[in-house]
């Protein structure tokens, strides 16, 4: 069997390399590279992509918040596992909604950390089991009522919950604490976490799309435009700057309206 390929960033170089020797004892993973920030991970990276990267959450300017958004986005196969400086509800929401697998403290057990390796690789997404803090819960919830509140003059370009993670989320809102206090009466524990899985999922693709209509509102849309050097996509295929101009203008008007109607 391949062994996982396991990249390292954290600005603590004694915590980093506790981590990689922690991991050196694992025969089914390699750490293939390290970083000091996020902005030089993001550099490895890209040029070559490893199976999972365990990034510092950094929580001064949250650039491993934003460098794990940016993997999720741009290289799906990478598995991203956060470490926070400490186990802060705001944090461990941001962490969520960026599309990180899983998320961890800096005080885990070093057991914890190599099974979250080995869960994140093989596609599990022990993160989403944060969510059973009715803290998180709350706030998820609160997240998808703010847009479903502006999803119809949107043309519905938020996801919307089913009624069934509704409830979901309102029992753990109140109770929270274990799989259990989500369920409802017939439903079993593996449907809870398959919709904890989609509630996750769908919390990424809002914080995705509402990024998208902030880059609009700002004007920080050139990647667009067509012209730029490498691409292979036709020129046919891009949009002109005056229809992209006219896009974000239409967009942020009916944004800001439906905002208005709701206060």
């Amino acid at each position: 069997m391949d062994s996982i390929s396991v990249f390292l960033a954290d600005w603590q170089v004694l915590f980093r390399e506790g981590i990689h020797f922690t991991l050196s004892g694992e025969e089914d993973m390699d750490v293939v590279g390290e970083a000091t920030t996020s902005e030089e991970a993001l550099l490895a990276i890209r040029a070559k992509p490893p199976r999972v990267a365990v990034l510092n959450a950094e929580a001064n300017n949250l650039a491993g918040i934003k460098a794990s958004r940016f993997l999720k986005q741009n290289f799906p196969t990478v598995s991203v596992l956060l470490i926070l400086d400490s186990d802060d509800e705001e944090r461990l929401f941001l962490a969520i909604q960026s599309g990180a697998l899983g998320c961890l403290t800096k005080d885990a057990d070093p057991t914890d950390l190599i099974d979250s390796i080995r869960q994140v690789a093989h596609g599990s997404y022990p993160a989403c089991n944060i969510i059973l803090r009715p803290g998180i819960a709350r706030r998820v919830l609160a997240s998808f009522e703010e847009f479903a509140a502006v999803n119809e003059q949107l043309d519905r370009l938020f996801a919307v919950l089913t009624p069934d993670e509704t409830e979901v989320l309102r029992n753990l809102s109140q109770r929270g604490g274990a799989v259990e206090a989500g369920r409802s009466p017939g439903s079993e524990p593996d449907d809870i976490n398959r919709q904890l899985r989609a509630i996750a999922t769908k919390l990424v693709a809002n914080d995705h799309s509402y990024r998208v209509l902030e880059a609009a509102r700002t004007g920080h849309g050139n990647a667009v435009f067509g012209g730029e050097p490498g691409t292979t996509r036709a020129p046919a295929e891009f949009v002109t700057r005056g229809e992209f101009s006219a896009f974000k203008d239409s967009i942020w008007e009916r944004f800001q309206s439906a905002i208005d109607d709701i206060k």
